[in-house]
């Protein structure tokens, strides 16, 4: 073989090597960026556990959490009625198709399934039997975390962080 193609085939070898690992790192920073509570922040206080939330570079409050021990991406959702699932995640969770129902979402009337969710987690928050709604129109694999889970929570914003402590009634 010719050495001077080996070595010109090294050296775009180091090139696709240095630009796959530089697109690699940027896309590690661009996840943390989108997702910066993908281990949520513990807080103690009084006893019971609560979680700090960092808000993300588009204004929103994204967390890493489970749903019946499947890993998912949580969107908090203040204006959600319910926790709303896309299908694929609702299949991935064992989330029965229940009663079929319309909501009305940003982008108009869907139409879906009500359901029930055994177990939700977002870091020491465990709620059982969690009102929440299938939807097959939901792109993307976030999970809107709406208020059939929140309304059990006390909230605090300040600055960029969302503080979520259990109710204390």
């Amino acid at each position: 073989m010719n050495p001077q193609r080996m070595g010109k085939g090294m050296i775009a070898l180091g090139w696709i090597l240095a630009l796959a690992l530089l697109a690699w790192w940027f896309q590690g920073r661009l996840d943390a960026q989108r997702n910066p509570n993908r281990v949520p922040q513990v807080l103690m206080q009084d006893g019971r556990p609560g979680v700090v939330l960092l808000r993300n570079r588009a204004g929103h409050y994204v967390a890493s959490g489970e749903i019946n021990g499947v890993p998912v991406e949580f969107l908090i959702d203040t204006g959600a009625t319910d926790v709303a699932v896309p299908e694929a995640i609702a299949r991935r969770a064992g989330l029965p198709r229940g009663a079929p129902m319309r909501f009305r979402t940003a982008n108009g009337v869907a139409q879906g399934w009500a359901t029930r969710i055994d177990a939700l987690r977002l870091g020491p928050l465990v709620l059982h039997g969690v009102r929440a709604s299938i939807n097959p129109g939901m792109a993307g694999n976030e999970v809107l975390l709406g208020m059939s889970f929140l309304r059990h929570l006390d909230f605090e914003q300040r600055g960029d962080r969302l503080v979520l402590r259990p109710r204390g009634d």
